[in-house]
């Protein structure tokens, strides 16, 4: 933890008005927005102006408090200290996602970060484990990741092994989502990002459609060059003001509403999510410091409002510290993420439900591709072009990540049955048959989730595989034995090394008391 990067963050000194050669408006605060303000002061020439406007009166989601290894990327790039980090969010350790109930009552698998065993040559690991017999007895799959036994132990360390042996953990975050945006908001506007408090009155485009400025209610004037849409499900720029279509996916996923509720917080805690099935949908339960998040994911069509909330507040593990709060959605996207001069990110982006923790892995992929194509004077439309299809692949993946769990399933509510029964992508398709047929996984280009991810999902929801790869058969029946005997041993040496989460996070990253209180 002492070699973590520093706080210290690089300071953007005034610019006179006539050195301003960029002016960037982000509409919106909350996660995105702020992510987004930080990140542009970090990277940006320091001669671009960069403004946030905000609105105190209009309240923020706030309930992506899960999330996936690359955040550990986007915090150390700014700076961010993570035992700092996580003691101003209330944070905790996320060693992956325990899925429980999508095969039936009493099932689950887990989702856990980091590597499967290990891969010998061409061949990764879980073909070594098939031809051991591992379709046989697909639990003892998790028994060669020590991300895994190390959730389930409850355990937590970081813990990067040896040079020659790394020790295949990885790990995210939980964390309170509007304490995170308040702690980058402190860290942009110490970087010379200025915030602008007040309601967009009018949004007024130029005589080629570009956006030219945003009115506040009482007369306020911002100009920009580039406008960052982060107002949420309104998407205001993006959808009211530019009309970009919204491409629709609730045939493929039709969960159209959540109920989130904060609850007494659990103990001891794990380092993991839980995504718990239930009859039409599912429930998510999320380990802070200081509290526990509910959530009820469901489809209206299946389970009307009040039920939901009778089954969210009847399965909590202590007495709830709030009313449940009811969030209505479409799951879908915008058919292009930048638009002229405008660029949507996060919920004005589009939104899939948080099965696998992806909302705020989206904000952070989006500023990445930002900054990759930032459009400088000579901004090309091909560029534009560009990052809008890198855009659509990622999505496209994550959304057929997401349907494979809900496809997969063995529950017998009709809500289950009609989702097995609807027709898959293409795509996704291709890609259980290919698994299926000999446990092969294609990663398509960048796409967020690896050949470890698919292989759990897919195993852990009863896709098993007829054969392995034929070039797994080069070990001999004993160097088999022995090549799974070791990474069978060295996961559970890795976990047992590890103190509790709890222990781990006391030592270094116990929140202030005054963050403790309910």
């Amino acid at each position: 933890m002492d070699a973590a990067p520093s706080t210290d963050r690089i300071a953007r000194p005034a610019i006179p008005q006539a050195a301003v050669t960029q002016r960037v408006v982000i509409v919106g605060g909350g996660t995105a927005g702020w992510m987004a303000a930080a990140a542009l002061a970090r990277f940006v020439p320091a001669s671009t102006r960069i403004t946030l406007i905000e609105s105190d009166a209009i309240g923020t989601v706030g309930v992506g408090e899960a999330t996936i290894p690359g955040i550990r990327l986007f915090n150390q790039m700014l700076g961010l200290d993570e035992a700092q980090f996580l003691r101003a969010t209330n944070g905790s350790f996320k060693l992956g996602i325990r899925f429980e109930g999508w095969s039936g009552e009493g099932s689950g698998y887990l989702h856990a970060f980091g590597s499967i065993g290990r891969g010998l040559g061409l061949v990764p690991f879980h073909h070594y484990w098939l031809r051991g017999g591992g379709a046989a007895n697909p639990a003892s799959l998790w028994t060669h990741m020590a991300s895994a036994q190390a959730a389930m132990a409850g355990r937590f360390a970081p813990d990067p092994g040896r040079p020659d042996l790394p020790s295949g953990l990885a790990w995210a975050y939980h964390f309170d989502a509007s304490l995170y945006a308040a702690l980058l908001r402190r860290h942009a506007e110490g970087a010379g990002v200025v915030r602008v408090e007040g309601k967009i009155a009018l949004v007024a485009r130029d005589a080629t459609g570009r956006i030219d400025h945003v009115m506040l209610e009482g007369g306020h004037r911002e100009t920009g060059d580039l406008f960052i849409d982060c107002t949420g499900f309104r998407a205001l720029l993006i959808g009211e003001t530019l009309a970009e279509p919204f491409d629709d996916w609730s045939e493929l996923l039709p969960c159209d509403r959540a109920l989130a509720v904060p609850g007494e917080r659990a103990s001891p805690l794990p380092p993991y999510t839980r995504a718990i099935a239930h009859g039409a949908g599912w429930r998510w339960r999320i380990p802070l410091q200081h509290r526990t998040g509910n959530g009820l994911v469901y489809d209206s069509r299946h389970l009307s409002d009040d039920e939901a909330a009778d089954r969210l507040l009847g399965a909590l593990n202590g007495e709830a510290l709030g009313d449940p709060r009811l969030l209505r959605f479409t799951t879908g996207r915008r058919r292009r993420a930048w638009v002229g001069n405008c660029v949507a990110l996060g919920l004005a982006a589009g939104f899939v439900e948080p099965l696998e923790s992806t909302s705020i892995h989206l904000i952070q992929s989006g500023i990445a591709r930002l900054l990759e194509y930032w459009p400088g004077s000579t901004q090309q439309q091909v560029e534009v072009d560009a990052y809008n299809r890198l855009t659509e692949t990622e999505w496209l993946g994550i959304r057929d990540f997401l349907i494979l769990h809900y496809h997969a399933n063995a529950r017998a509510e009709p809500f289950w049955t009609e989702r097995r029964a609807v027709p898959l992508p293409d795509s996704l398709t291709a890609r259980i048959a290919l698994f299926r047929a000999n446990g092969r996984i294609q990663r398509e280009g960048d796409e967020l989730f690896a050949e470890p991810a698919w292989a759990q999902v897919m195993i852990g929801q009863g896709i098993l595989p007829v054969g392995h790869h034929a070039l797994a058969d080069a070990l001999s029946a004993d160097e088999l034995d022995d090549f799974l005997s070791l990474t069978w041993r060295h996961a559970a040496q890795v976990a047992s090394r590890l103190p509790t989460h709890d222990a781990f996070l006391a030592a270094h990253c116990a929140a202030p008391a005054q963050r403790v209180a309910p």
